[in-house]
């Protein structure tokens, strides 16, 4: 252990120190003494068994997967829909000519995102990449992506993207980390990568005899190439300076997860032992009795009772020898604290996802309106936040290598790309609607925060997962087609004004929120 002195050498107390939290010899404390690594020391040599462990949950434990689900659900949905919003202004145009240039875009890039044709493995459409894409990201804690020239294929666009497990991101033949190689990749005397080392099968197909570890099994690509294109496309989340692999999200939690995993299980099974032990039989013979009744022997004893065939159905009589009695079993599992317990573990597990208990159990039968809303905002903000770097680093660079090869090939007209290329490829992205706790307050509130300015119909519309021009040509479809075939509807602001006008209606419902 180590011993802090003084300037004058003698033993420091435990009130010396200017800070309590760095005291060494507070009982507390004093074995408390975490290692002060850099991200990568610290991160790099336990991924591996992190990642493992990560996976095992999520394969194993209902609420893990629960919650990945919950996550993927609300940050992704049925995918990301592009909103292309180029620069107009730094391009030297007009809203209109960029209305009519993002239209063109986006129905271009769904041709492309909607089919197959954007997976290497011809497997998935755009928005199952970025599924799996952001689930890797939370189990594995990054996702890997290369980007492929195929133009053999005789599709529109050449451009697709092959997803790799990150786990065969590695250094060729086991090398150790060094000051330019950092668990598989290369990077510079700033830290930025230079290019990635893919081991060309995965390490856990090794017992098929697939790769023989020698320095041929590994390709080095390159971050980009020689006019700048991106070949490797690594998301993951850093949460320290100096951090190139990223740490699944379950990492801070996963101790007290597998206790509780182990908890529920033991729980679980001692129940169903104690549902299957009605009674005991006392009897009053010892064992030398008993071994002197049946010739010395106890074993007799026991093959006279198992001659009985007693079996344990309701209404039944069991018999028994004279003397023995039946003693009741009044087990005390299940532990009566055993919901309150593991209730307080999941809040603290929802806490570590930034998920609140009621959308981590899908259980709201405790909660009213304002709390509910509450916490559905709350974690909303972390949904949009993580949306928001999900788009930045994956979904807009594979937008930027569709858009620049149908520039290229004079698909869409983009003067200068580029040299305004940042101009260009400008865009917004459309996730999942947040939803409605209650349809008609949210509702009345959007129409009020749009009438006073404080919000628009594109930023309502988006909040729902809606297109507000989609909307709109749609609301004028309907509208015509009412008009055509003689038939009216009620206007939106007299049903507002209704329902404004009934104040009975309104102290139900804060009579409802009060008593729940």
């Amino acid at each position: 252990m180590v011993q802090l002195l003084d300037s004058s050498g003698n033993p420091l107390k435990a009130s010396d120190t200017a800070h309590r939290a760095a005291s060494h010899r507070s009982r507390e404390l004093s074995s408390w003494l975490p290692p002060l690594g850099s991200a990568d020391s610290d991160l790099l040599g336990e991924l591996p068994t992190l990642v493992s462990r990560s996976r095992d949950l999520v394969r194993n434990h209902g609420v893990a997967a629960g919650a990945m689900q919950t996550l993927t659900d609300n940050v992704v949905g049925t995918g990301l829909r592009l909103s292309a919003t180029p620069d107009y202004k730094a391009l030297g145009k007009d809203k209109v000519w960029a209305d009519e240039w993002a239209r063109d875009v986006e129905s271009q890039w769904r041709a492309w995102a909607e089919s197959t044709d954007c997976d290497a493995a011809n497997s998935l459409n755009f928005a199952g990449l970025t599924s799996l894409v952001f689930r890797s990201s939370l189990i594995n804690g990054e996702a890997l992506a290369l980007p492929l020239w195929l133009d053999k294929r005789g599709n529109d666009f050449a451009t697709t993207i092959q997803l790799v497990e990150a786990d065969r991101l590695s250094n060729p033949s086991g090398k150790q980390d060094d000051k330019k190689l950092r668990a598989g990749i290369e990077i510079d005397s700033y830290g930025a990568p230079l290019a990635y080392h893919i081991r060309k099968t995965h390490p856990g197909d090794a017992y098929l005899g697939l790769g023989a570890g020698n320095e041929q099994d590994w390709q080095r690509i390159p971050v980009k190439t020689a006019f700048g294109r991106k070949r490797v496309l690594h998301i993951h989340d850093k949460e320290r300076t100096g951090q190139h692999r990223g740490k699944p999200i379950l990492t801070s939690i996963m101790p007290m997860f597998k206790m509780l995993d182990h908890y529920e299980r033991s729980e679980l099974q001692a129940a169903v032992v104690n549902a299957m032990i009605a009674a005991f039989i006392e009897t009053p013979l010892d064992g030398e009795s008993i071994g002197e009744m049946f010739g010395g022997s106890t074993d007799d004893y026991l093959a006279a009772r198992n001659e009985w065939d007693v079996k344990l159905q309701g209404g039944s009589i069991i018999p028994i020898f004279p003397g023995d009695k039946v003693a009741p079993f009044t087990p005390s599992r299940p532990n009566n604290g055993y919901g309150q317990f593991v209730e307080n573990i999941l809040r603290h597990i929802g806490a570590g996802l930034n998920i609140p208990f009621e959308l981590l159990m899908k259980d709201f039968s405790k909660t009213n309106y304002s709390s509910a809303r509450a916490a559905l905002l709350e974690a909303w903000r972390y949904f949009n936040a993580q949306r928001q770097w999900l788009s930045t680093y994956w979904a807009r660079p594979v937008y930027e290598l569709w858009l620049e090869e149908a520039i290229n090939k004079g698909r869409i007209i983009a003067p200068d790309f580029y040299e305004r290329k940042a101009a260009w490829t400008r865009c917004k992205w459309i996730g999942p609607g947040r939803g409605w706790v209650d349809p008609v307050k949210e509702a009345k509130a959007a129409h009020l925060r749009m009438q006073i300015g404080l919000s628009t119909l594109e930023d309502e519309c988006a909040s729902q997962g809606l297109d507000w021009e989609e909307v709109l040509e749609q609301l004028a479809r309907e509208k015509a087609k009412i008009t055509e075939l003689g038939l009216s509807i009620n206007d939106a602001n007299s049903i507002l004004n209704t329902l404004e006008d009934n104040p009975k209606e309104e102290k139900n419902e804060n009579l409802e929120q009060n008593n729940g």
